[in-house]
């Protein structure tokens, strides 16, 4: 809350062998360590007196092997739980998630596992919002088939009008095409928004210096002409996630490596001072670009880790980069407060030489966003408010200067 977060989205929290949970055991039951579903009730009844929603991570396309379904499912031939899988030869050899024999495929159509996980007045997707859960968001979407997510999508605003639904897309979600099949995500109205992995890949290229911000540029737009305003509205802008490895290491260093190779590298105190520069300068565009910014634990204090599992390590308590987190706060209610960046239409004025100027407009407010990529100070003439700057060598009434890795927005 102090951070000005507004919506906290969980890993999985049920029941599971892994500590990362998508192996579910039980759909119905929290992870012991993790706590009790009466301790579920009162979190989210705590975030909701402080204006925060919750949001579920939904892992419907498998399940874990030894979970009670599929252990039931290979263990009885006539069990209830035998036609959510697909056997190639019963019970030893079944469709499991790319190829992982841990994690055996469901058959998300099966009308057994579509009345649990939907259906039913007590389903799964109605149980947890009814514990106070806010929405979902659907793991590997793509595997999911159309039917599948539109009606869970049509269930869950039966059951809670505003719950939302958010989807694991890596591409343009807009022209997604799964299984050869063209996904209608927005063309149907199955996802209120996704997790944007494209604005994230164009925000760390740009960051890194490997174009122009043409490039940058070009994405922005594409995705804002792609996608309906709402959607685009509602999209996850991330820059870490538990899938890649966190901002910093990903703007340091972007190369990857075998397990022993990643566990060895480590960060001058330097080469830390300069990637949490180059991280500022990627969150202040995570903030003013159209989207809901989402901020991976930890990369507000500082924390570092390339993929996982380096990207997944606990909190610093104690040991938090304080001032880091004072910019993130500065972020949160920026964006909280300016109507034009939260809803409004993006348009790029400008974007090469490393330098990048787009609009941010709603009707009550127009906005100016200005970033500096480019190793030279650069001069923009504006007349309007300072709303947040950074790494600014001059400010008069009617210009900035940007030095490298500089940025402001101007009203």
């Amino acid at each position: 809350q102090g951070l000005g977060v507004e919506v906290l989205y969980l890993n999985p929290i049920f029941m599971a062998w892994s500590t990362h949970r998508y192996d579910t055991y039980d759909y119905a039951r929290i992870d012991p360590m993790l706590g009790t579903e009466d301790d579920f009730r009162h979190f989210c009844n705590e975030a909701h007196e402080r204006g925060m929603k919750v949001i579920l991570d939904g892992v419907f396309s498998h399940v874990g092997s030894r979970s009670p379904y599929f252990q039931s499912a290979i263990s009885d031939p006539n069990s209830p739980y035998r036609s959510w899988f697909q056997f190639q030869h019963y019970p030893d050899r079944y469709t499991s998630w790319w190829g992982i024999t841990t994690l055996p495929c469901v058959n998300k159509l099966d009308p057994g596992f579509l009345q649990y996980i939907i259906d039913d007045s007590y389903s799964i997707a109605v149980r947890w919002l009814m514990a106070g859960a806010d929405g979902w968001r659907l793991d590997v979407v793509d595997e999911l088939p159309d039917e599948f997510v539109l009606r869970l999508r049509r269930r869950i605003r039966q059951v809670k009008p505003s719950a939302i639904l958010i989807g694991e897309v890596w591409e343009d979600a807009s022209n997604k095409i799964a299984y050869d099949r063209r996904r209608r995500y927005f063309v149907d109205n199955e996802l209120d928004g996704v997790m944007n992995y494209p604005l994230q890949k164009a925000i760390l290229r740009y960051v890194r210096r490997e174009n122009d911000g043409s490039e940058f540029g070009s994405q922005v737009m594409t995705l804002a002409e792609n996608y309906p305003a709402p959607v685009l509205n509602a999209c996850m802008n991330l820059l870490s996630t538990h899938d890649t490895p966190r901002a910093i290491n990903a703007l340091l260093d972007p190369r990857d490596g075998s397990r022993d190779d990643l566990a060895r590298r480590q960060f001058s105190p330097e080469q830390l001072v300069w990637g949490k520069k180059l991280l500022k300068l990627a969150a202040f565009l995570q903030f003013t670009l159209p989207g809901a910014p989402c901020i991976y634990y930890g990369d507000e204090a500082g924390m570092t880790g390339y993929r996982d599992p380096f990207n997944r390590a606990f909190y610093p308590w104690g040991e938090e980069d304080t001032e880091l987190q004072t910019f993130y706060r500065s972020l949160a209610y920026l964006k909280r407060s300016s109507p034009a960046l939260r809803r409004g239409r993006v348009e790029v004025v400008a974007a090469a030489n490393g330098r990048v100027q787009f609009l941010r407009q709603s009707e009550e407010q127009t906005v100016m966003v200005f970033s500096n990529a480019s190793h030279e100070p650069w001069t923009v003439h504006y007349a309007g408010r300072l709303l947040l700057g950074g790494n600014l060598r001059a400010y008069a009434p009617d210009s900035v200067t940007l030095d490298e890795n500089g940025f402001c927005v101007m009203a």
